[in-house]
């Protein structure tokens, strides 16, 4: 693991366009394309001529006919057609050459779907098999539940995930239409006109409905998939996010940002190893010396960084070495040289002049933040120091753009003056500020239909990504995540175990992938639109043991599940669908393939340090649960990986907590300080290799935690729940006001008006002695 090279990992939104349509299926699923396929051609009726081949009239024409079958009230034949549907969305691998051409005809028919309503046709069937009560009973009697219980399911959630990641990612030759197109099914995704719920609110309901174990028989993997792709698609990327933090930074008179995060660590250097060539000369004269002879380095003064590639000039060589026994984990402490270099050279030929450097950054990668209250702090400490008083809470007549860094936290004074703030100075509308299909609802839908459901969700989410951790130990009581992998019948070759043993560790994989990604993105854009929304989402995440569990997450060998080799590349769509597979044979699936690292492990690590950092900042209750856990030796590990984001976030859950790990640990780590701070954006008065902050008061974490969920009810309060009408209200008991009430009926009530009287009305029998019962 010491000599891991740097690996080429480009972060972003999702994984490239192929390899994220092969994650949804399982290698257990392979049989099920052939069938699909069979299943199209027994139904297509121009047989002398291909589905490339027609025209587009032709092609609607024959859309229009699958979906007619959709409205049959035979079940085997609904799910006929539905593989037929699945086998157009599929790409009709069966007509295509090579894997563009069915990634290409994958889009095309996904567009035509959903111009032909495919998706709301798909959306009634998919809520039918939600409310299947006889397929749930089915499943909760069965010992062991496999694939075949979750055949319907799984072919509806396909095609729709198909058409979603299809519509979803742009490509410069899309044709305008398909760009109309993708923005109508944007917000229809958002905001749905035929049901009352978003449609990631019924994916929410899956989730939590089956971790409650009402419906083991729920295909997960391919339920949290579409679910992080709805969110993706109706909220926006990381681009999209950095879009609006702009805009609405010009909107509010705020400076704008100094920086983009992303593209800011995409030129960082990772950690490298500490064989920079003038170590390796200085150990190569080391060695050549007779023994017994122990040179010293006479004590040099450091004026500047021009001794970047030095070791630290005020230690000789032996404090380098105690150094390194008085560390706890120093296993990678004295490998890594965590310093940041923009050129590595070659080992320097021994008559080289010693004194040549290599050339170092200029400056440090972030620009420096303040904070309204950092300023505060100082001008308190400097007048009571310099002046010998003090202002109490008028130190500063008002915050200034300069220190208006934070732009979510400009919302909570807002807040406290009961003033209504989304985000947008212009937002007047109070409680009632969801209503009406605006662009700002869009953005707000996630937390909308949460607030009264969060908790529960929040846990099942953390239930299943605690089931799908590579440290989780199998226990009786733990859910089963593997219902939508496990054929019917078991392996009975090793071949065939090895095969399944690869697909099951896949599986848990992607889920990790998905959950990771759908939490950190619900954070961020929750975090924009309001900083009460994001800490709610994010104290509930703290009450279900978030925290442990990621660290017990990264408790593992953390270079091993980086570059796991859990996947097949030949069984892999759409390779599996147009090339001839090789025979697969037991040494051919240890070798795995040939690539450097595992991206989705990879994200999923980023995702969940990211994940970590945004649950622990300014929350120093939060930071000494990491103090607990032991987390500095676990993330001192995760460095080993030589990834620059990832490493930087690392840092950065070092950085927080330093100041409470003691001088000790402190003088030991001396390489992990130099890296926090040559990596890790500076701040006003941050002294967080000290220890001296007035904040770190332990008796105080407690009523933190206690005011920001007051805080936040209170919010809540405001902003989402009804006016809750009391038993000692007063009742009307005017008949003549009671029917002059108008009442909004449904703009078709008149048609069937007739219909609805004798049914409602004329037919009931009435009933007096209820009557005389209530009175």
């Amino acid at each position: 693991s010491v000599d891991c090279p740097n690996l080429e990992f480009e972060y972003g939104d999702a994984d490239g366009h192929g390899a994220e349509l092969a994650e949804l299926y399982s290698y257990t699923e392979e049989p099920e394309l052939s069938l699909n396929r069979r299943c199209f051609e027994e139904d297509f009726h121009t047989q002398d001529r291909r589905w490339l081949e027609l025209d587009r009239a032709q092609q609607k024409a024959h859309v229009m006919h699958l979906l007619d079958g959709l409205e049959v009230v035979s079940r085997d034949r609904r799910l006929r057609v539905a593989r037929a549907i699945l086998y157009l969305a599929q790409g009709v691998f069966g007509d295509c050459d090579n894997e563009g051409d069915v990634l290409h005809w994958s889009r095309h028919n996904s567009f035509l779907l959903y111009q032909l309503g495919t998706f709301s046709a798909f959306l009634e069937l998919l809520n039918m098999e939600i409310e299947n009560s006889q397929a749930c009973s089915s499943a909760l009697r069965k010992p062991a539940i496999s694939l075949a219980d979750s055949t319907e399911l799984r072919v509806l959630l396909s095609v729709m995930y198909l058409m979603v990641e299809n519509i979803r990612v742009e490509q410069e030759t899309d044709p305008p239409e398909w760009q109309t197109c993708r923005e109508t099914f944007r917000m229809e995704l958002s905001f749905p006109v035929h049901t009352e719920e978003p449609f990631a609110l019924l994916l929410f309901t899956m989730v939590t409905k089956f971790c409650s174990g009402h419906a083991p028989h729920f295909p997960m993997k391919k339920v949290l998939l579409l679910l992080w792709k709805v969110l993706l698609f109706t909220l926006g990327g990381f681009e999209a996010l950095q879009a609006m933090k702009v805009r609405r930074r010009e909107e509010l008179g705020l400076p704008p940002l100094p920086e983009d995060s992303i593209q800011v660590v995409r030129g960082m250097r990772a950690a490298s190893p500490p064989a920079c060539a003038i170590e390796l000369v200085e150990q190569q004269q080391q060695q050549q010396k007779p023994r017994g002879h122990r040179s010293r380095r006479p004590l040099m003064k450091q004026d500047s960084l021009d001794i970047y590639n030095e070791r630290d000039p005020f230690k000789s060589d032996e404090g380098g070495v105690d150094e390194e026994e008085n560390d706890e984990d120093s296993g990678m402490e004295g490998e890594l040289e965590l310093l940041e270099r923009d050129t590595m050279v070659p080992a320097l030929p021994a008559q080289r002049p010693p004194m040549d450097r290599v050339s170092f950054p200029k400056g440090l990668p972030w620009a420096p933040k303040v904070r309204q209250k950092d300023i505060e702090h100082f001008l308190e400490a400097s007048r009571n120091k310099f002046i010998g008083f003090t202002l109490g809470q008028n130190s500063l007549s008002g915050p200034s753009p300069r220190t208006r860094k934070e732009f979510p936290f400009w919302a909570i004074p807002q807040e406290k003056e009961g003033i209504p703030f989304l985000g947008h100075p212009q937002e007047k509308e109070g409680r009632n500020s969801l209503s009406g299909p605006s662009p700002r609802r869009r953005k707000e839908f996630p937390f909308w239909a949460i607030p009264h459901s969060c908790p529960p969700l929040q846990i099942a989410l953390l239930k299943i990504l605690l089931a799908a951790a590579p440290t989780s130990k199998a226990k009786t009581d733990s859910i089963n995540i593997l219902a939508d992998v496990l054929p019917e019948e078991m392996p009975i070759t090793v071949l065939q175990s090895m095969k399944l043993g690869i697909d099951v560790n896949r599986h848990k994989e992607i889920i990790v992938k998905s959950i990771s990604a759908l939490l950190l993105l619900l954070l961020k854009h929750l975090k924009l639109n309001h900083i009460y929304q994001f800490e709610y989402v994010s104290q509930h995440l703290v009450f279900a043991n978030c925290i442990p569990l990621i660290l017990k997450f990264f408790n593992q060998n953390i270079m091993s599940y980086i570059t796991a080799k859990n996947s097949i590349s030949v069984l892999d769509y759409p390779h599996c669908t147009v090339c001839d597979l090789p025979e697969l044979t037991a040494e051919s699936l240890e070798a795995g393939d040939n690539n450097q690292f595992c991206w989705r492990n990879l994200f999923s690590c980023i995702n969940l340090l990211r994940i970590l950092n945004k649950l622990t900042k300014w929350k120093h209750s939060r930071t000494m649960m990491l103090v607990v856990f032991k987390s500095a030796p676990i993330l001192k590990r995760a460095l080993k990986v030589k990834q620059a984001m990832m490493q930087l976030y690392v840092l950065k859950l070092l950085k927080i907590q330093t100041k409470y790990l003691g001088r000790q640990w402190r003088k030991s780590n001396m390489k992990t300080m130099s890296a926090i701070y040559q990596k890790v954006r500076h701040r006003m008065n941050d002294d967080w290799a000290y220890g001296n902050d007035i904040d770190a008061r332990p008796w105080d974490f407690q009523a933190e935690e206690c005011t920001l969920r007051a805080n936040i009810e209170a919010f809540n309060s405001r902003r989402y729940d009804k006016a809750q009408e009391s038993e000692f209200a007063p009742v009307d008991n005017c008949l003549q006001s009671v029917l002059g009430q108008r009442l909004e009926l449904p703009h078709d009530f008149h048609y069937s008006y007739e219909l609805w009287l004798e049914r409602e009305v004329f037919a009931q029998p009435i009933r007096w002695e209820e009557l005389l019962h209530c009175q």
